[in-house]
This record gives structure tokens, C-alpha cells and sequence, in this order.
């Protein structure tokens, strides 16, 4: 059930923003973005492969496993399991790779097919899924790609939208962790309502 306060947002993020060139859940997820982040030029930058938002509502439903990058992006994700494998992960001697970079090269080993994976912050750990992209073992079922920063955020997110994964990006440097969680909260709603009956 959405708070009235949520509502009352909805409501007005809809008189501002134009909808019509979104399917549905496309919308859904832009939605609950802009409600995180009150930020209109952010959510019309969004780019997203076909299908890519129900395969990852598909995926929830099925209790597929989910990855983020940081803990930052666990904290924003409340109502599903979620594993972050930074914490676990050793820093190289001379940085390169990064932490980041490693860490989701080891969470897409573990999670190899059907995983879906959130990316608010770090650059490095999308550009580890998109070197993966042609890897026949991975076979993710939804990337959703929103690192924020000036260094390699709006490079990875190009890249990933030029791939074959199924992902919700995108376009620039804008992005981060409130973002992508929310992204990805706004799959689970929507995979609620379908059990519930509600879509």
C-alpha cells in the first residue's frame, strides 16, 4: 500500500514530468526515483533494454539473488535480501583493480545466472559486468547501472546501454545510491502488486 504522502508525490511528480514515451513499469521505476531524489533531470536521462524491468520484476518473483555494490545501496533496499561483497574483498597493492571491480567480478562468479545486480556508486564494478557481457556463464537477469561521479560513471553507463545485458542506466554523471536503490525498490512493488492481484 503507498503512504498518502507518496501519493500526494506521485501526483505531483506526474503534473511535471512527462510520462508518455514510458511503458508502465518503466514509469513505475522512474517514479519512485524521482520521489527519492527530487531530481527531474536525473529521471529523463533514463535509458532501458526491452523487457529489462519485468525480467527483473520475473526475477524477484522467483527470489532470484541480488548484488550491490556498495552498503550504501543495501541500506536503501528493505524489503528483499540483499549481498554486498566489498567488505570481504581485499584492496590490490596498487589499487587497479579496484575493490569495487573486484568484489562484482566474485559476486557474478557466485551469482552467475539470473542475479540481478545494483549499482549506485562505483563506476569500476559496472565496468566488471559489462567486461562479462559476451562471457556465455553470465547471464545476469537485470543490471541496473547508476553510478554516480565524473570519473567513468557516464562511460561504464554508455557502455552498458550499448550491450547486450538487460539493464536499467542512464545517460551522464548523474546517478547514486538513493537512485539505483530506488530503482530497484520499484521492481519489487511492482512484483507485490502482481501477487496481490493489483496488476
Amino acid at each position: 500500500m503507498i503512504h498518502p504522502i507518496e501519493r500526494k508525490s506521485y501526483e505531483l511528480l506526474s503534473e511535471r514530468f512527462d510520462f508518455s514515451r514510458y511503458d508502465r513499469a518503466q514509469e513505475a521505476v522512474i517514479k519512485r526515483v524521482i520521489h527519492a531524489t527530487a531530481d527531474f533531470e536525473l529521471a529523463a536521462s533514463f535509458t532501458f533494454s526491452n523487457h529489462g524491468v519485468q525480467r527483473g520484476v520475473e526475477a524477484v518473483k522467483a527470489q532470484c539473488p541480488v548484488v550491490c555494490d556498495v552498503e550504501m545501496v543495501r541500506a536503501g533496499i528493505t524489503k528483499y535480501p540483499t549481498t554486498c561483497l566489498l567488505g570481504e574483498t581485499k584492496e590490490s597493492p596498487t589499487g587497479i583493480p579496484t575493490r569495487s571491480y573486484t568484489a562484482m567480478i566474485s559476486a557474478a562468479k557466485l551469482y552467475p545466472t539470473d542475479g540481478i545486480f545494483v549499482i549506485g556508486c562505483a563506476p569500476t564494478a559496472l565496468q566488471a559486468l559489462i567486461e562479462l557481457a559476451n562471457a556465455e556463464w553470465f547471464r545476469p537477469a537485470l543490471v541496473i547501472g547508476l553510478p554516480v561521479g565524473f570519473v567513468g560513471a557516464s562511460e561504464s553507463k554508455s557502455l552498458l546501454a550499448r550491450s547486450d545485458l538487460p539493464h536499467v542506466t542512464n545517460v551522464g554523471n548523474k546517478g547514486g545510491s538513493p537512485a539505483a536503490s530506488a530503482a530497484f525498490n520499484a521492481i519489487v512493488r511492482m512484483a507485490e502488486e502482481i501477487d496481490d492481484g493489483a496488476i
